[in-house]
Protein backbone atom coordinates (compact mmCIF):
# COMPACT_ATOMS: atom_id res chain seq x y z
CA UNK A 1 0.00 0.00 0.00
CA UNK A 2 1.18 2.78 -0.92
CA UNK A 3 1.97 6.00 1.74
CA UNK A 4 0.83 9.04 0.40
CA UNK A 5 -2.07 11.09 1.00
CA UNK A 6 -5.52 10.65 -0.63
CA UNK A 7 -8.34 12.88 -0.99
CA UNK A 8 -10.50 13.40 2.38
CA UNK A 9 -13.85 11.53 2.34
CA UNK A 10 -16.73 12.60 4.76
CA UNK A 11 -16.21 10.71 7.81
CA UNK A 12 -20.03 10.01 8.23
CA UNK A 13 -20.41 8.26 4.83
CA UNK A 14 -20.25 4.82 4.04
CA UNK A 15 -18.44 3.12 1.48
CA UNK A 16 -20.04 2.91 -1.86
CA UNK A 17 -19.34 -0.45 -3.19
CA UNK A 18 -19.64 -2.24 -6.76
CA UNK A 19 -19.16 -5.94 -6.59
CA UNK A 20 -18.15 -7.23 -10.77
CA UNK A 21 -17.83 -11.09 -10.58
CA UNK A 22 -19.24 -13.88 -13.22
CA UNK A 23 -19.83 -16.16 -10.10
CA UNK A 24 -22.84 -15.38 -8.24
CA UNK A 25 -21.61 -17.02 -4.84
CA UNK A 26 -18.46 -15.37 -4.94
CA UNK A 27 -20.70 -11.92 -4.99
CA UNK A 28 -22.75 -13.25 -2.32
CA UNK A 29 -19.53 -14.00 0.01
CA UNK A 30 -18.21 -10.63 -0.50
CA UNK A 31 -21.62 -9.34 0.25
CA UNK A 32 -22.12 -10.13 3.09
CA UNK A 33 -18.55 -9.57 4.29
CA UNK A 34 -18.96 -5.94 3.48
CA UNK A 35 -22.36 -5.71 4.34
CA UNK A 36 -21.36 -6.53 7.77
CA UNK A 37 -19.60 -3.51 7.95
CA UNK A 38 -20.58 -0.52 9.40
CA UNK A 39 -18.47 1.87 7.26
CA UNK A 40 -19.49 -0.09 4.00
CA UNK A 41 -22.54 -0.55 1.57
CA UNK A 42 -22.83 -2.69 -1.81
CA UNK A 43 -24.32 -0.68 -4.09
CA UNK A 44 -24.64 -3.01 -7.33
CA UNK A 45 -23.25 -6.08 -8.28
CA UNK A 46 -22.51 -6.94 -11.83
CA UNK A 47 -21.92 -10.53 -13.67
CA UNK A 48 -19.96 -8.72 -16.33
CA UNK A 49 -17.79 -5.90 -17.53
CA UNK A 50 -20.70 -4.30 -20.00
CA UNK A 51 -22.94 -4.50 -16.59
CA UNK A 52 -20.19 -3.26 -14.81
CA UNK A 53 -19.82 0.03 -16.62
CA UNK A 54 -23.43 1.08 -16.92
CA UNK A 55 -23.82 0.44 -13.23
CA UNK A 56 -20.97 2.54 -11.98
CA UNK A 57 -22.35 5.19 -14.05
CA UNK A 58 -25.78 4.78 -12.46
CA UNK A 59 -24.64 4.50 -9.30
CA UNK A 60 -21.28 5.91 -8.69
CA UNK A 61 -19.29 4.01 -6.18
CA UNK A 62 -16.74 4.78 -4.50
CA UNK A 63 -14.89 1.35 -5.06
CA UNK A 64 -15.43 -0.81 -8.05
CA UNK A 65 -14.25 -4.34 -7.09
CA UNK A 66 -13.51 -6.17 -10.59
CA UNK A 67 -12.95 -9.61 -11.61
CA UNK A 68 -11.02 -9.54 -15.02
CA UNK A 69 -11.79 -12.99 -16.62
CA UNK A 70 -15.41 -12.89 -17.59
CA UNK A 71 -17.63 -13.80 -21.16
CA UNK A 72 -18.31 -10.51 -23.27
CA UNK A 73 -16.49 -7.36 -21.96
CA UNK A 74 -13.87 -8.45 -19.56
CA UNK A 75 -12.78 -6.68 -16.49
CA UNK A 76 -9.54 -5.13 -18.48
CA UNK A 77 -12.11 -3.54 -20.78
CA UNK A 78 -14.45 -2.38 -18.22
CA UNK A 79 -12.08 -1.07 -16.04
CA UNK A 80 -10.59 1.62 -18.59
CA UNK A 81 -14.14 2.52 -19.30
CA UNK A 82 -15.19 2.82 -15.82
CA UNK A 83 -12.09 5.27 -15.03
CA UNK A 84 -12.86 7.09 -18.40
CA UNK A 85 -16.67 7.81 -17.55
CA UNK A 86 -16.44 8.11 -14.21
CA UNK A 87 -13.76 9.50 -12.22
CA UNK A 88 -14.57 9.77 -8.72
CA UNK A 89 -14.59 5.72 -9.05
CA UNK A 90 -11.50 3.69 -7.91
CA UNK A 91 -11.11 -0.09 -9.24
CA UNK A 92 -9.35 -3.03 -7.32
CA UNK A 93 -8.45 -6.31 -9.46
CA UNK A 94 -9.43 -9.29 -8.45
CA UNK A 95 -6.30 -11.88 -9.55
CA UNK A 96 -5.42 -14.83 -8.91
CA UNK A 97 -1.76 -14.77 -8.68
CA UNK A 98 0.26 -11.96 -7.44
CA UNK A 99 2.42 -12.07 -11.02
CA UNK A 100 -0.61 -12.07 -13.39
CA UNK A 101 -0.62 -10.36 -16.54
CA UNK A 102 -4.38 -9.60 -16.07
CA UNK A 103 -2.79 -7.96 -12.70
CA UNK A 104 -0.38 -5.91 -14.85
CA UNK A 105 -3.10 -5.22 -17.79
CA UNK A 106 -5.28 -3.62 -14.96
CA UNK A 107 -3.29 -1.64 -13.73
CA UNK A 108 -2.39 -0.05 -16.84
CA UNK A 109 -5.70 0.32 -17.96
CA UNK A 110 -5.62 2.48 -14.78
CA UNK A 111 -6.82 0.17 -11.61
CA UNK A 112 -6.00 1.28 -8.45
CA UNK A 113 -4.15 -1.84 -7.78
CA UNK A 114 -4.68 -5.56 -7.00
CA UNK A 115 -6.27 -8.23 -4.19
CA UNK A 116 -5.54 -11.96 -4.57
CA UNK A 117 -9.17 -14.03 -5.04
CA UNK A 118 -8.02 -16.09 -1.71
CA UNK A 119 -7.36 -12.87 0.35
CA UNK A 120 -8.26 -12.99 4.19
CA UNK A 121 -11.53 -10.90 4.42
CA UNK A 122 -9.83 -8.35 7.02
CA UNK A 123 -7.06 -8.03 4.03
CA UNK A 124 -10.11 -7.35 1.55
CA UNK A 125 -11.45 -4.90 3.43
CA UNK A 126 -8.43 -2.66 4.54
CA UNK A 127 -7.77 -2.37 0.85
CA UNK A 128 -11.24 -0.99 -0.38
CA UNK A 129 -10.49 1.67 2.72
CA UNK A 130 -7.20 2.67 1.65
CA UNK A 131 -8.55 2.81 -1.72
CA UNK A 132 -11.83 4.84 -1.26
CA UNK A 133 -8.75 7.17 0.95
CA UNK A 134 -6.81 7.58 -2.11
CA UNK A 135 -4.38 5.19 -1.91
CA UNK A 136 -3.45 2.06 -3.76
CA UNK A 137 -2.99 -0.96 -2.48
CA UNK A 138 -0.04 -2.50 -4.68
CA UNK A 139 2.91 -2.76 -2.71
CA UNK A 140 5.63 -0.19 -5.14
CA UNK A 141 7.95 -3.39 -5.01
CA UNK A 142 5.12 -5.72 -6.56
CA UNK A 143 4.44 -2.77 -8.57
CA UNK A 144 8.07 -3.34 -10.04
CA UNK A 145 8.11 -6.87 -10.26
CA UNK A 146 4.87 -6.79 -12.35
CA UNK A 147 6.45 -4.47 -14.99
CA UNK A 148 9.31 -6.26 -15.22
CA UNK A 149 7.91 -8.98 -15.67
CA UNK A 150 5.88 -7.85 -18.03
CA UNK A 151 8.52 -5.44 -19.91
CA UNK A 152 7.76 -6.50 -23.04
CA UNK A 153 4.52 -5.97 -23.16
CA UNK A 154 5.72 -1.86 -22.66
CA UNK A 155 5.60 0.36 -25.74
CA UNK A 156 8.83 0.51 -27.27
CA UNK A 157 10.91 3.54 -26.57
CA UNK A 158 11.60 6.46 -29.05
CA UNK A 159 15.35 5.62 -29.11
CA UNK A 160 17.99 3.67 -27.36
CA UNK A 161 19.14 5.90 -25.03
CA UNK A 162 16.79 8.68 -23.91
CA UNK A 163 13.09 8.59 -22.61
CA UNK A 164 10.34 8.10 -24.50
CA UNK A 165 8.75 11.98 -25.67
CA UNK A 166 5.96 12.65 -23.43
CA UNK A 167 5.01 16.30 -23.48
CA UNK A 168 3.82 15.67 -19.87
CA UNK A 169 7.52 15.24 -18.51
CA UNK A 170 8.44 18.96 -19.52
CA UNK A 171 5.79 19.99 -16.73
CA UNK A 172 8.54 18.86 -13.96
CA UNK A 173 11.03 19.98 -12.27
CA UNK A 174 14.24 18.48 -11.90
CA UNK A 175 13.46 17.39 -8.03
CA UNK A 176 10.30 16.47 -9.53
CA UNK A 177 11.29 13.84 -12.05
CA UNK A 178 14.16 12.55 -9.22
CA UNK A 179 11.70 11.79 -7.01
CA UNK A 180 9.62 10.01 -9.93
CA UNK A 181 12.47 7.77 -10.89
CA UNK A 182 12.63 6.83 -7.32
CA UNK A 183 9.42 5.98 -6.88
CA UNK A 184 9.58 3.82 -10.36
CA UNK A 185 12.21 2.02 -8.63
CA UNK A 186 9.88 1.08 -6.27
CA UNK A 187 11.13 2.52 -3.40
CA UNK A 188 9.11 4.26 -0.28
CA UNK A 189 8.42 7.46 0.67
CA UNK A 190 10.98 6.87 3.83
CA UNK A 191 13.64 5.22 1.37
CA UNK A 192 13.17 8.13 -1.26
CA UNK A 193 13.73 10.68 1.45
CA UNK A 194 16.97 9.02 2.56
CA UNK A 195 18.07 8.69 -0.71
CA UNK A 196 17.47 12.56 -1.67
CA UNK A 197 18.25 13.59 1.33
CA UNK A 198 14.87 14.83 2.15
CA UNK A 199 12.27 15.18 4.56
CA UNK A 200 9.10 12.50 4.13
CA UNK A 201 6.75 15.50 3.85
CA UNK A 202 8.73 17.18 1.42
CA UNK A 203 8.69 13.65 -0.52
CA UNK A 204 5.18 13.55 -0.06
CA UNK A 205 4.47 17.18 -1.19
CA UNK A 206 6.92 16.18 -4.40
CA UNK A 207 4.87 13.21 -5.33
CA UNK A 208 1.68 14.88 -5.06
CA UNK A 209 2.65 17.32 -7.36
CA UNK A 210 3.83 15.12 -9.54
CA UNK A 211 0.54 13.04 -9.83
CA UNK A 212 -1.66 16.39 -10.68
CA UNK A 213 1.29 17.47 -13.48
CA UNK A 214 1.24 14.04 -15.06
CA UNK A 215 -2.59 13.57 -14.64
CA UNK A 216 -2.08 10.90 -12.54
CA UNK A 217 -4.48 9.13 -10.31
CA UNK A 218 -1.93 7.16 -7.60
CA UNK A 219 1.41 6.02 -7.05
CA UNK A 220 0.46 2.82 -9.32
CA UNK A 221 0.09 4.94 -12.49
CA UNK A 222 3.11 7.18 -11.56
CA UNK A 223 5.50 3.78 -11.32
CA UNK A 224 3.59 2.75 -15.03
CA UNK A 225 4.15 6.40 -16.23
CA UNK A 226 8.00 5.97 -15.15
CA UNK A 227 8.80 2.63 -16.72
CA UNK A 228 6.43 3.92 -20.36
CA UNK A 229 8.71 6.94 -20.83
CA UNK A 230 11.99 4.57 -20.15
CA UNK A 231 12.47 7.15 -16.98
CA UNK A 232 13.33 3.88 -15.18
CA UNK A 233 14.33 0.42 -16.94
CA UNK A 234 13.76 -3.04 -16.05
CA UNK A 235 16.85 -4.58 -14.52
Amino acid sequence: MNDEAGPARPADEPIRVLLVDDEPLLRMAFTMVLDAQSDMRVVGEAGDGAEAVRLAGDRSPDVVLMDVRMPGTDGIEATGRIIASCPRSRVLILTTFDLDEYAFAGLKAGASGFLLKNARPEELLGAIRAVAGGDAVVAPRITRRLLEHFAHQLPSPATADTPEADERLARLTAREREVLVEVGRGLSNTEIAAGLHLAEATVKTHLSRILVKLELRDRVQAVVFAYETRLVRPT
